[in-house]
């Protein structure tokens, strides 16, 4: 048996956890797959997170993606950094920088079984700004020269692919050369927030070639977290797993202990269990009824019967989902243009899924709510610094550090 079918069929264990520890951010990201902002109440304390690690290290969780939100506003979270460690189980975590300052990054240093992601969505700061918010720009390179000055060994950049990066590969590459880091390019997902803007966001047809044609030419130590094996059918299959492993290798613990299949599929539809349920997290790992399906063998659907097939199966499934396609058929983004009849025949209508976990900071979703209408985004010169970040501070509630 391939590897690859060992992966379908699940395992004891995952192999990529990803763990939400906040959804308070100070950031407000206009694709944000988790529509983060606010810190729920309901979050998992100290005492819980701490449990869930062990738990982890009983069933030998080599490391753990921790993300957000923000995770380092959580007042414990290098607590929880340390505690991790001690037990063995490694941590990668994703940041906007804001909390790296020459200390912490002098700390994180001298720690063992610890990597960092720098979020950065564009080479300049107009274009990263635009999405994540002014001045996030300068805090990613402030969080950067830090590590560097610090002698933290290749941190990595983490950069989300859209309509307005693309062209600024060779600068990314640069970025990251200069500061001793390592590039990782992600997909953009119509996920959260992401939902309002992968219309006006998600790469062209023509991009998706130049980009699989840079990979092929310059990735070779460029990371793609397994996002773009709907790629492969132009040719030459892309380094990675090149399958979805939603509820096989891969899942998602939310702050409030939710347990999902994907972390891109935030939706009850894909929601398998909470830790704090008995049994924890192995329980709901081995044995929930959602993962069983998912480790069931997959049919393909309309996808079988292309060439290509068994270089991209059929894509990625959240991505059709919160397109409104079936799951069972072509990725929206098929290189093939196999998807394209199914987007086009969509009545504005259609109720499109949406997750119903939002901790936005701005109002309630207006009329584009399970509708299609796009949100316009352009590029223009970032708008001045606003004298506050938001209205309501991403940290209420929180004890201060």
């Amino acid at each position: 048996m391939k590897l690859t079918e060992h992966f379908q069929y699940g395992l004891n264990s995952p192999i990529c956890l990803t763990w939400e520890l906040t959804y308070a951010c100070n950031l407000a990201c206009v694709h944000c797959l988790s529509s983060s902002g606010r810190r729920d109440p309901r979050e998992l304390s100290t005492e819980e997170c701490k449990a869930v690690v062990d738990e982890l290290q009983r069933m030998q969780v080599f490391y753990v993606n921790i993300g957000g939100g923000e995770p380092t506003v959580r007042p414990d979270f290098w607590e929880l950094l340390d505690y991790s460690v001690d037990h063995n189980v490694g941590v990668k975590f994703s940041t906007n920088g804001i909390k790296l300052d020459k200390k912490r990054a002098a700390q994180l240093a001298s720690s063992d079984y610890v990597d960092i992601q720098i979020s950065l969505d564009g080479a300049t700061a107009d274009v990263n700004d635009h999405v994540r918010g002014p001045g996030s720009y300068a805090t990613a390179m402030r969080a950067l020269e830090n590590l560097a000055e610090a002698g933290f060994g290749q941190p990595k950049i983490s950069v989300v692919m859209t309509r307005q990066n693309v062209d600024q590969l060779d600068e990314f590459k640069a970025i990251s050369d200069k500061f001793g880091a390592q590039l990782r390019i992600t997909r953009l997902r119509p996920s959260g927030r992401g939902a309002d803007v992968w219309d006006e966001l998600h790469p062209t047809a023509a991009q998706q070639r130049q980009l699989y044609d840079w990979l092929v030419a310059r990735g070779s130590d460029v990371l793609t977290g397994d996002s773009f094996f709907h790629l492969s059918a132009y040719g030459e299959a892309l380094p990675g797993l090149n399958l979805c492993g939603a509820g096989r290798v891969v899942c998602l613990i939310d702050p409030v202990g939710d347990v999902y299949a994907c972390p891109f599929a935030i939706h009850e539809q894909f929601l398998a269990g909470n830790v704090r349920s008995p049994g924890g997290f192995q329980e709901v790992w081995q044995n929930s009824e959602l993962f069983t399906e998912l480790r069931q063998p997959q049919t393909g659907g309309a996808c079988r019967s292309c060439g290509h097939y068994d270089a991209c199966q059929g894509g990625c499934m959240a991505a059709k989902f919160f397109t409104g396609l079936p799951l069972d058929g072509p990725d929206p983004e098929c290189v093939l243009g196999n998807a394209d009849a199914a987007l086009a025949a969509r009545s504005d209508s259609l109720e499109v899924p949406r997750s119903d976990v939002d901790h936005s900071r701005s109002a309630p979703r207006n009329s584009r709510v399970n509708r299609r209408e796009p949100v316009p985004i352009s590029i223009a010169p970032p708008p001045r610094r606003p004298d506050r970040a938001c209205n309501e501070s991403p940290l209420a509630g929180l004890p201060t550090p």
